[in-house]
């Protein structure tokens, strides 16, 4: 697993820093002086260059849930103010989209055990998800349910649900979604920016926090990513 893990962090860096050096070969050389040529390779070397930085922060986010995973949360946690804090974060990006989020919460829920921080980012991870891959002009929908009973766990929970309307996901791929650098469609997935990590993240810190994972889908329907939390410590 280790040597897989390697050779898929070196893989995801190989081709950024290919770019960037071809793309500083070519501004040292050919298109030193062509002004248009230095402003479209600079763009693309930042998007890289950005791709390199996400790529690093999910890693080291990823190691860092992993290493706690045996200390459950003991902090006192309210969902909306999680909820409210991840779409700050993923509202422009929804908005560039075309893409609208819905919240469905009842007013008053109760406080769930957890570490705010990593909850953030497993919702901030999951409406990411929904923005990119649901159609133009579709709603992300986002509601929370308590529930009194749910497999493999003891006692009530908190389910959050976040929904999209996009093309959904075969059924084959769905055991292997939450894979470190697992994508459905590899070249969709750098192209829009993902490091193949959101998932796998997600699926740590739902461990961490005791809880439980469900992802439903169906291709040409879109998908719905399921959260169970436990209410009580």
């Amino acid at each position: 697993m280790r040597s897989d893990f390697v050779a898929n962090v070196s893989h995801e860096l190989r081709s950024p820093l290919t770019a960037l050096s071809g793309f500083i070969e070519t501004l040292q050389g050919p298109a030193k002086d062509d002004a248009d040529a230095s402003d479209r390779f600079l763009t693309l070397m930042q998007a890289e260059t950005g791709r390199m930085t996400r790529l690093i922060a999910d890693l080291l986010n990823l190691s860092k849930v992993e290493g706690r995973q045996a200390a459950r949360p003991t902090d006192e946690i309210e969902l909306q103010r999680i909820l409210a804090r991840a779409c700050t974060l993923v509202q422009q990006r929804a908005d560039d989209a075309d893409k609208v989020i819905r919240f469905d919460i009842p007013s008053e829920l109760p406080s769930i055990r957890g570490d705010e921080d990593e909850l953030v980012q497993l919702v901030q991870n999951l409406l990411e998800n929904a923005v990119k891959y649901s159609a133009p002009g579709t709603a992300i929908d986002v509601s929370v349910t308590p529930d009194t009973r749910t497999p493999g766990i003891s006692g009530p929970t908190l389910t959050v649900a976040v929904r999209d309307h996009g093309e959904g996901i075969a059924r084959e791929h769905l055991p292997r979604l939450t894979e470190r650098f697992y994508r459905v469609d590899d070249h969709r997935g750098r192209k829009s920016g993902g490091t193949g990590l959101g998932l796998a993240i997600v699926k740590h810190v739902v461990q961490r926090h005791r809880g439980r994972l469900h992802i439903e889908s169906e291709v040409g329907k879109g998908s719905i990513f399921k959260v169970h939390l436990p209410i009580e410590g």
